[in-house]
């Protein structure tokens, strides 16, 4: 790893999920803790159990500059009327993660996963983050900066989806699979449509096939 640069890797969970927030997270990994966390198994969040993927966030967060910025179901819904468009709120949400890192680290460098106009990421950073230089690549995930952002933010995603089953006594699917209108349908029962934004996404299709 002779020429390993110290960058700045981000990534999202909970995009393609009904239920649950949008978590998006960022993670500065020098040379030792990349060589830490390849020996620890991180890698993309997608090809971890939840279970490992729990184990894993704590050793990232012990070697690594971090923030992870989770958006609620309420507030997704309510920026998302407004930016009426995922890529730019995405976008919004790492870089937010890329300026709270450059706040306690100095970096020159971040990566993110492919999923819209570069320029996306660069219009919506600040002053600080504007000096850096971002790239964004298909399969990021394979980048062992990216692959810690991913474990990070499905962590997170996966603790507040424990969150919302405790504070409202369901158990929430993940993803989009046909049990999700069940659930949806079972909440409505339990707690009025009217509440249903407060636990999904109101743009998914599903919201209006469950209503």
């Amino acid at each position: 790893m002779s020429d390993y640069i110290t960058h700045i890797g981000t990534d999202e969970s909970g995009k393609g999920d009904f239920f649950g927030p949008l978590v998006i997270a960022g993670a500065c990994v020098d040379e030792a803790a990349a060589k830490i966390f390849i020996d620890a198994g991180i890698k993309d969040s997608k090809k971890i159990t939840d279970k490992k993927i729990l184990t894993l966030a704590p050793i990232i967060k012990k070697y690594a500059k971090y923030s992870i910025i989770a958006i609620t179901n309420s507030r997704y819904n309510q920026l998302y009327s407004q930016i009426k468009n995922l890529n730019k709120l995405l976008a919004w949400g790492h870089a937010r993660a890329i300026e709270n890192i450059l706040e306690t680290t100095d970096c020159k460098y971040a990566l993110s996963d492919q999923f819209g106009d570069e320029s996306l990421i660069k219009s919506a950073l600040m002053k600080k983050g504007r000096e850096i230089r971002l790239e964004q690549m298909v399969r990021a995930e394979s980048d062992i900066a990216v692959a810690a952002a991913s474990v990070l933010a499905r962590a997170a995603f996966i603790e507040r989806i424990k969150d919302m089953e405790t504070t409202y006594g369901l158990s929430f699917p993940k993803g989009c699979a046909p049990l999700v209108k069940d659930v949806g349908r079972n909440f409505i029962q339990k707690f009025g449509k009217e509440r249903l934004p407060e636990v999904c996404k109101t743009h998914f299709k599903t919201y209006k096939e469950i209503l």
